[in-house]
């Protein structure tokens, strides 16, 4: 006793209130209702009293009369007094001190007369007994007591060993089985056992069992048997041994334990009368069986998962089969219940979650759960659980659903009424359910509709004091879907229902978290549970059944099954058809119609499963020769765009996996979007257009759809909307555009590195090509304020976001374009005037307004020289007008409105089609011819507009501050060259705006440069372009030698679009001069040669590279010769040079590189069959021999004799002369032109650049030309190989020298009229001129031998620039004609030598000296006559041609002094120099001997330009 409950103070004080209060305690005892803890009490308050006696502290009368007194309390005091006595006489008896036990005896004595000596008899020590007197002995009592138990306990009687009194039992029985529905209670039941007990002397442990065998039966009495077996049972461990007993009893094989068992034991857990340690070690099977059950059941479904993937032989299936045979006979002895599992499912029935949860925790995860009846139960108990909040914020309108009855248990989890509380148990619950709540799909349901309660709650509850809260809950909800509902919803059979449903709750999460799930899904769940491994299985055993037999024909059928396959296990499915897509890119067109049964779940899904596999590491994006893109992401990139026009696909998380690998600098998956917005906007890009389609391509958007494409564009409105749509929401249009501009270079630089040249060719095009065909969609699809919105202003664009020049104006037009038009719009609504006149100037104001910004944000894109030449407006202008705006294609449009009306004629007349589809059919035509006819009258007033503003603008658009060539220069760096490769529509337009800017009479811009410096540059623009670059360069050459063969072939159309225009002026000036001058333009004949001279450097080009045996070389030319090949070539010996060359190439690369053979064999072909449109080179210059034309033009293979065309002397002859013979070489060995084109003709084509500028002793060339018109003789006699066709060009070689002495005369009195003053000026142009070669002549790389020898002949020029200085200033005869005659002398000379400008044929260096005749021509010539202004413009042009075209010995002209005695020297160089050609043809024929011969004649050129050089010099200096 911890506490006295008798205090010692009333020990102290017991007469005066120690002995009142003790009774008072005594009677409260006993009043108490308590059942057995009163009785405790009482004895303690007797027993302390009592030992206070036996220490001596009270006196023994004194308790005496007190214990006496309390015997009236309670009927049973005496024997609750004994029991005292019988606990003191133990104490006392183990004390030491004898008085104490005296006191206890004395005690005992005194109260014999209330406490009845049987009692005392019973209880007490018998040498106690025999000490108060009571009996005589205390041995003869032991001995008595004995022989009494042997009686009762070891005498045995016939029957009843286990003291069973039948009528005991069945008295039992009876008032344990009656009716419990009246005033019965437990403790009534419990006083009757005790006194059947009693009466007949049952077994306590066995009435146990029989109320538990009872209570078994009668479950549904819960509450009474429970208060029964509490009330009668003190120790839980008796009553686990009883039921760990019953248990054991079923543990047999073929034993079924009883659910009602079960339940007993689960009702005594959950009120907690017996503990679950105590119980779980009589069940069985032991936790070890149980592991090692789950481990087996996973290696068996992996075995049968192997034995589907697995290709089995016949020998191995019988083994197979017996085996299964003796598995099923070991089955057929059934193991014993597993007896925990159905104690689990009674805990969860009744709501035990506590209990279940330790249960299920002992055991591997989901084991408990994979078994029916328990995932049931505990579906059941989940129901129960979620009913309120799921009645609340879960059924949908206008559903009902049925009302679950809650739990009875008062101790079972509270039922959920917010989201919150889901967080308390239900999510548990669910997490230990796991795939298994796909048994109940109902339940199924209700997690998902509460699912998207929830997520509206989150998405419209904005308060930041909740957002933690909801933040938590949705990660909730998450692992929910990722650990119950997906693995759920693979083991459901095909319900497409719960896919949807499913559908509903992930479409509101973003699609980061759903891919999140999906991947899981795909890639841990399926090996989580055995069950999960076989659906795996089964799924790919089933997808490769149906994928085996899916065509084209059965479509449907197959389509079906994948539907039902995919409803529960999407991600499978989806792997395995993509892999075969991979393999075989025939399966795309079916799979994609076979998938229409599809759930948008499921769609999604395939949307996630496609970025898996095109991000998958392990697979290579390049084929093993590292040269081209992997067939397996084509065959992906091609369903992409195939799948997500087709069907709803949330588009957003595709083109972020693009976005983001371009942001990781990796382009090769550009090629899905380029499939996507090609297939979903019905936009293509392909360099391959036909002619047709192209034209169609610069018309309205109906024309383009109608005749721009290979395919038909039908039905592409919805998907490009959601395309849109995705690329709005997600903000990722102008990323990708940024990225995309930004890409193409990081192709080069940063992706390049070790990758082959091919591969990063095709890349950068394939990157560029998405930007056009992308830039192309926003354009077409955004709206206005969208577009606007979005991209920001081309300064930005370019400096800050580094998006290099052509792409920020191909993403800006649209938006300039959009502007111009709304702007255009709102000044019409502003005023009504109707007249066209007012409606155009309203439009030049829209564009003013629109660009003047634009115009001065250009101006941060180039260096402040760059400004210099062009205008910003004109760079502007150039860069944001398209083929829209500079042409209507009136023929597209009317070859689509005939198309269609053949359809409707045909429709008409099918006999066939139902009426109402004729009507609608022909409906649709009719509305289509309409919009298109009204599509081009809208463009047709456009373009009028469009021209006007030109028209307008075009006077301030090239400044004269630096020579003609500078600007053409420019132009064609940062306008021509960038665009005309940008695109195929492109580079028309680049070929269209330079005969727009010449058409319209464009001050300081000349047209013959620009096409000079075009045709004479390709060889380094044709090796730096891309495969895609190539054609779109090929293209555009194609349209400007279209213009060029336009002027070329008709003299009537040459006068009408090219006389007395600026661009055709021969005067390079900076000064705006109109070119009203006959003198100052080039005629017809001239410009034929001028032609010939292109072609031929075309020729030229060609052949250096593909000689060059670069792959890049070859493949770029042969592109660009197709595609040029209805203009180039048209000479038959260029023909047949290109021709021989082609055929080697097919040789030598049949084996080698099989794409370029195909190239070549392609080529040479189309080139055979033009062969009959090809005209001798007489033909093609040379038609008619006017008066004035050139030397024998005919015998012309090279640019030497055009090389200054637009210098008003189309070339010195020297060059002719070898070209004539260099051409017959070309048609004895078709080899030739590869000689020439590196060697000798080297030397004439590139001296086009310095020209005119070195020579000032044409004083004397008047007394030089009859002189050297019989050097010309003589020399033409010594030639070798001399025919027919060389005697009559010696023939009008000898009219033409008498003509040119007689025109050179009259020339020369017209010039000697120029006043002195004027002729001062020459000084200064011609030193400025010096430092404008200077800056021309860096037009192209050479090789370095040639350079050197240029670095020598400039240095001589420059000499000779100073020699010629002297004389002009110090020459007191007439000056005029002393600078006229010294450029025809420079021309004549730099003819002889290579220069390194390969691209200025026509050059300006000699701008300033003509800027000062032209000033004399101006000013002081107004009195003189047309007579002598046209022998002026003859002595310009023919006579220094006659005068060229003596020799190429003539590259040093001699003083008049010292041509006497130079003359026979001249001579014999000319015959060397005339030989040279026959030489090198006859060496030209062998191939071996090509190269050797090419470096002699190099050397010969080079050391005979170099002597003549020496005599230059000597002569200026003697003349000094």
């Amino acid at each position: 006793m911890a506490t006295p409950i008798v205090p010692g103070e009333w020990i102290k004080n017991w007469e005066k209130s120690g002995k009142h209060e003790f009774i008072q305690l005594c009677k409260e005892l006993t009043e108490k209702t308590d059942h057995g803890s009163e009785i405790k009490d009482i004895q303690a308050a007797l027993y302390e009293l009592c030992w206070q006696v036996v220490q001596g502290n009270l006196k023994l009368d004194l308790v005496a009369s007190v214990l006496g007194d309390m015997m009236e309390l309670r009927d049973d005091m005496p024997s609750i007094l004994a029991d005292v006595f019988s606990i003191l006489d133990l104490e006392t008896g183990a004390l030491e001190e004898k008085n104490k036990r005296d006191h206890y005896t004395q005690l005992v004595g005194a109260c014999l007369f209330f406490v009845p000596e049987a009692i005392l008899k019973e209880r007490l020590d018998p040498e106690t007994i025999e000490s108060l007197g009571l009996i005589k002995q205390a041995h003869q009592f032991n001995q008595k007591i004995v022989k009494i138990k042997t009686k009762l306990f070891y005498k045995q009687q016939k029957f009843n060993l286990l003291r069973e009194e039948n009528e005991g039992y069945a008295k039992l029985i009876t008032e344990l089985g009656q009716d419990l529905s009246g005033n019965i209670t437990s403790h009534l039941v419990l006083e009757s056992i005790k006194s059947l007990i009693g009466c007949f002397n049952l077994d306590p442990n066995r009435v146990l069992d029989i109320i538990l065998e009872v209570y078994e039966s009668r479950s549904d009495q819960d509450e009474f048997f429970l208060s029964l077996i509490k009330s009668y049972m003190c120790e839980p461990l008796t009553l686990c041994h009883i039921l760990g007993f019953k248990f054991k009893f079923y543990q047999e094989p073929n034993e079924e334990t009883p659910k009602s068992l079960y339940h007993i034991a689960a009702a005594l857990l959950h009120h907690n009368l017996i503990e679950l340690e105590d119980l779980y070690v009589h069940l069985m099977p032991p936790d070890v069986t149980i592991v090692e059950e789950h481990k087996r059941d996973i290696s068996e479904a992996k075995q049968i998962a192997r034995k589907l993937v697995m290709v089995v032989l016949p020998s191995e299936k019988s083994e197979d089969k017996e085996k299964d045979k003796e598995k099923e006979e070991e089955k057929n002895e059934k193991p014993p219940d597993n007896q925990k599992l159905g104690l689990l499912e009674a805990l969860l029935r009744i709501g035990d979650w506590h209990h279940a949860q330790s249960i299920m925790d002992q055991m591997p995860s989901f084991y408990a759960t994979s078994h029916k009846s328990i995932a049931l139960a505990l579906c059941q108990f989940v129901h129960l659980t979620v009913e309120p909040l799921y009645r609340r914020a879960g059924v949908p309108k206008g559903a009902r659903g049925c009302v679950m009855n809650p739990l009875r248990s008062k101790r079972a989890p509270r039922p959920a009424e917010t989201f919150d509380d889901l967080r308390r148990d239900t999510f548990s619950m669910l997490c230990y359910l796991g795939p298994h709540l796909s048994h109940d799909p109902i339940l199924f349901a209700k997690i998902v509709r509460l699912g998207k309660g929830f997520m509206k709650e989150y998405q419209s509850d904005g308060r930041s004091e909740v957002k933690d809260k909801m933040e938590t809950l949705l990660s909730c909800f998450l692992s929910i879907a990722d650990q119950v509902l997906l693995p759920s919803l693979s083991l459901m059979e095909c319900n497409a229902c719960m896919s949807e449903e499913l559908w509903g709750l992930f479409k509101l999460f973003p699609y980061q978290h759903r891919y999140r799930l999906y991947g899981q899904w795909k890639n841990e769940t399926y090996s989580s549970h055995p069950l999960l491994v076989k659906v795996k299985a089964q799924t790919v055993e089933r997808a490769k059944y149906i994928m085996k037999r899916l065509t084209k024909e059965n479509v449907k059928q197959s389509g079906r099954q994948i539907g039902k396959l995919s409803h529960s296990n999407p991600t499978i499915l989806f792997d395995y058809m993509l892999s075969q897509i991979q393999w075989y890119d025939n399966l795309i067109v079916p799979v994609v119609d076979s998938l229409k049964y599809l759930t948008s779940l499921n769609y999604d899904v395939l949307a996630y499963c496609i970025i898996e596999a095109l991000a998958n590491p392990e697979k290579e994006k390049m084929k093993h020769d590292d040269t081209t893109i992997s067939s397996w992401l084509q065959s992906l990139a091609s369903l992409c765009g195939a799948v997500f026009r087709k069907y709803p696909i949330e588009l957003a998380g595709l083109l972020q996996y693009v976005t983001n690998q371009l942001k990781a600098g990796k382009s090769f998956d550009l090629l899905i979007l380029k499939e996507v917005v090609q297939k979903m906007a019905g936009i293509e890009i392909t360099d391959e257009m036909t002619s047709e389609q192209l034209e169609a391509m610069t018309g309205g958007e109906q024309l383009k759809a109608e005749g721009g494409y290979f395919g038909q564009i039908r039905n592409t409105k919805k998907s490009s909307q959601r395309l849109k749509d995705a690329l709005l929401d997600h903000e990722l249009a102008l990323p990708l555009c940024l990225l995309m501009a930004q890409q193409r270079n990081g192709v080069v630089f940063l992706e390049g590195g070790e990758k082959h040249l091919k591969l990063v060719g095709h890349l950068y095009d394939q990157c560029h090509d998405t930007l056009v065909q992308f830039g192309g969609f926003l354009a077409s699809n955004l709206s206005t304020e969208d577009y606007i919105k979005r991209v920001p202003s081309i300064d930005i664009l370019c400096n800050q976001f580094h998006t290099p020049h052509d792409a920020a104006f191909f993403l800006s037009r649209p938006m300039y374009a959009h502007q111009i038009l709304s702007k255009y719009d709102e000044l019409k609504k502003a005023e009504k005037g109707n007249r066209q006149q007012q409606k155009v100037h309203k439009y030049v104001a829209a564009c003013e307004q629109v660009m003047t910004p634009v115009h001065e944000a250009v101006v941060s894109l180039h260096p402040a020289r760059v400004w210099d030449d062009l205008r910003p407006q004109f760079y502007a202008t150039f860069w944001s007008l398209t083929m829209y705006d500079l042409a209507v294609p009136h023929s597209a449009y009317e070859r689509e409105v005939n198309k269609l009306k053949v359809q409707i004629k045909a429709i008409e007349e099918n006999p066939e089609t139902p009426l109402n589809k004729k009507k609608k059919e022909k409906e649709r035509c009719t509305a289509l011819q309409e919009k298109l006819q009204e599509e081009e009258k809208k463009q047709l007033e456009h373009v009028q507009r469009v021209l006007h503003r030109l028209k307008l603008e075009k006077d301030n658009w090239l400044l004269a501050k630096s020579t003609k060539n500078e600007t053409i220069t420019k132009f064609l760096q940062l306008c021509l060259f960038p665009r005309c490769i940008f695109s195929s529509i492109d580079a028309v337009y680049c070929a269209r705006f330079v005969e727009l800017v010449h058409q319209q009479k464009t001050p300081n811009f000349c047209t013959l440069l620009c096409y000079d410096r075009v045709f004479s540059a390709i060889i380094y623009t044709v090796a730096s372009c891309t495969e895609n670059e190539s054609h779109r360069y090929g293209r555009f050459l194609c349209c400007m030698l279209e213009t060029v063969t336009r002027w070329h072939s008709d003299r009537a159309v040459y006068e009408k679009e090219c006389v007395n225009y600026p661009g055709f002026l021969t005067i390079f000036r900076a000064t705006g001069f109109d070119g009203g001058n006959k003198a100052d333009q080039l005629d017809y004949e001239n410009f034929r040669h001028v032609v010939h001279k292109w072609h031929y450097m075309l020729t030229k080009a060609s052949v250096h590279c593909l000689e060059t045996g670069d792959y890049t070389h070859i493949r770029n030319i042969l592109i660009v010769l197709t595609k040029i090949l209805p203009c180039y070539p048209k000479v038959l010996n260029l023909g047949q040079a290109l021709e021989c060359r082609v055929h080697k190439i097919c040789l030598e690369e049949k084996d080698k590189r099989p794409d370029l053979y195909a190239l070549a064999m392609g080529y040479s072909g189309r080139l055979k069959s033009q062969k009959v449109h090809m005209v001798p080179e007489n033909e093609f210059h040379h038609k008619e021999q006017p008066a004035r034309s050139a030397t024998p033009a005919s015998q012309q293979n090279g640019p030497g004799s055009t090389g200054k065309p637009a210098t008003s002397t189309t070339k010195t002859e020297e060059g002719t002369l070898e070209d004539g013979d260099r051409s017959k070489d070309k048609s004895q060995g078709t080899t030739k032109p590869v000689n020439k084109a590196n060697s000798a003709t080297a030397k004439v084509t590139t001296s086009n650049g310095n020209g005119a500028l070195n020579s000032t002793k044409a004083v004397k060339e008047r007394d030089d030309k009859e002189k050297s018109g019989k050097e010309k003789k003589e020399k033409k006699e010594k030639t070798p190989g001399s025919t027919p066709e060389t005697k009559a060009e010696n023939r009008r070689e000898k009219q033409r020298d008498e003509r040119a002495g007689k025109e050179e005369r009259a020339a020369r009195e017209g010039k000697e009229k120029t006043p002195k003053a004027d002729r001062e000026k020459v000084k200064p142009d011609e030193k400025s001129c010096k430092d404008d070669k200077a800056k021309a002549g860096n037009g192209e790389p050479m090789d370095p031998s040639r350079e050197r020898d240029a670095m020598k002949e400039s240095k001589s020029k420059d000499k000779g620039d100073r020699s010629a200085v002297a004389v002009s200033i110090k020459s007191p005869g007439p000056r005029s004609e002393s600078a006229e005659s010294e450029r025809d002398h420079k021309r004549r000379k730099l003819d002889s030598h290579s220069s390194p400008s390969h691209s200025s044929s026509v050059k300006d260096n000699n701008n300033e000296p003509k800027e000062s005749t032209s000033k004399d021509h101006a000013v002081n010539d107004r009195e003189t006559s047309q007579e002598s202004k046209r022998r002026k413009d003859e002595n310009g042009t023919n006579s220094s041609k006659n005068s060229k075209s003596t020799s190429p010995s003539c590259d040093s002209p001699l003083s008049a002094e010292k041509e006497k005695s130079k003359r026979s020297k001249s001579s014999s160089k000319e015959k060397a120099e005339s030989v040279k050609p026959e030489r090198t043809s006859s060496g030209g024929k062998k191939e071996s001997r090509h190269d050797k011969e090419k470096s002699e004649k190099k050397e010969k050129r080079d050391s005979s330009g170099g002597k003549e050089e020496k005599k230059h010099h000597k002569s200026s200096d003697k003349h000094r």
